[in-house]
């Protein structure tokens, strides 16, 4: 079994599947001779050809748009969004088409097609190239929202929302897409969407996070030591998300602490936090807290460590709840 980074994982999956189903088709800008912006795709143009990894042009609602007709006529596609920062310009169709053409058509058209996005920031990127959106996507009926964190859970979840019925926007956290490598099963294989896993077993509290942020809270629970028993719970899917293992946590523990990049308000974290006090209130003994962004824009490299969450920040905030 290879250990692999995000990166070498997530491209095994592609060729995987390209492989198993010709109706699989990769599009997007660079995709192809250049391999992706981040090499997720490279290799792939050479073995499968230009009819089914599609460099387009520097256009995304282009590339959204024509990837609902592939999938509307039988196609598997796989569009690509450079940086999550420039998926507003494909809004238009993910939200009037993508998400609706099932509903629209009363179920005689699906749109059986992964819309691929990096997001988040920790890289030093420019302006436009460290967004964390992810709470438009979920306010969408009809889209599955779909986090990895790490190599496995990413080959397994790009599997399974390659196969998935339905559209699925798919969300890589470029800041661990070479930080992680693990062991990583050569075959294919599946992870269920929309479900939950608990990452390290604790008592004393839950925090609920996904992304990149699941390696921060693990980074914040080495420095803490033993002190606090900490549960933590990686969503794996954002939209529809896994209540169930939430609360089921929540209620063993009587604590949570929300985790995330984005800014606070209006966002996943202020859902999950809601949900958690209208159906496990009995069982808290302190508020939910949230730790994340700001609410303003994403800052430029110089103050980028300002906005983005750390594992001290982590620490701060289960020490919070803790001392309530």
């Amino acid at each position: 079994m290879a250990r692999l980074n995000m990166v070498s994982a997530l491209n095994q999956a592609l060729d995987q599947e390209m492989e198993r189903d010709e109706r699989v088709v990769i599009l997007g800008e660079d995709v192809g001779r250049n391999g992706g912006v981040f090499r997720v795709t490279e290799g792939l143009i050479d073995k499968y050809g230009e009819k089914r990894v599609i460099d387009t042009p520097l256009a995304e609602g282009a590339i959204v748009g024509t990837a609902v007709g592939m999938a509307a006529y039988g196609l598997r596609p796989i569009a690509e969004i450079q940086f999550m920062g420039f998926a507003p310009q494909a809004f238009h169709h993910i939200l009037i088409h993508v998400a609706r053409l099932r509903f629209r058509s009363r179920g005689r058209y699906t749109a059986p097609m992964v819309i691929r996005m990096p997001f988040g920031g920790g890289v030093k990127a420019l302006e436009h190239h460290s967004e964390s959106l992810e709470a438009i996507f979920c306010h969408i009926p009809g889209l599955k929202v779909v986090v990895p964190s790490t190599p496995y859970t990413a080959k397994g979840l790009l599997i399974s929302s390659i196969r998935d019925p339905d559209p699925v926007v798919f969300l890589e956290p470029k800041k661990v897409y070479r930080a992680i490598k693990e062991e990583v099963p050569e075959e294919p294989y599946t992870l269920p969407l929309m479900k939950a896993r608990v990452v390290e077993e604790g008592d004393d509290i839950t925090v609920i996070t996904w992304g990149a942020h699941v390696r921060t809270a693990l980074q914040a629970l080495e420095k803490m030591g033993d002190d606090v028993s900490v549960e933590v719970i990686d969503l794996q899917t954002l939209s529809p998300w896994d209540e169930d293992a939430v609360l089921k946590s929540v209620r063993k523990t009587g604590r949570a602490l929300v985790v995330q990049e984005s800014p606070r308000s209006f966002s996943a974290g202020s859902e999950i936090a809601a949900t958690i006090s209208e159906k496990a209130l009995l069982s808290l003994e302190a508020p939910v807290l949230r730790v994340s962004g700001w609410d303003i824009t994403v800052p430029l490299p110089k103050s980028e460590d300002y906005y983005h969450v750390s594992p001290d920040w982590v620490m701060w905030g289960i020490k919070k709840v803790m001392e309530w």
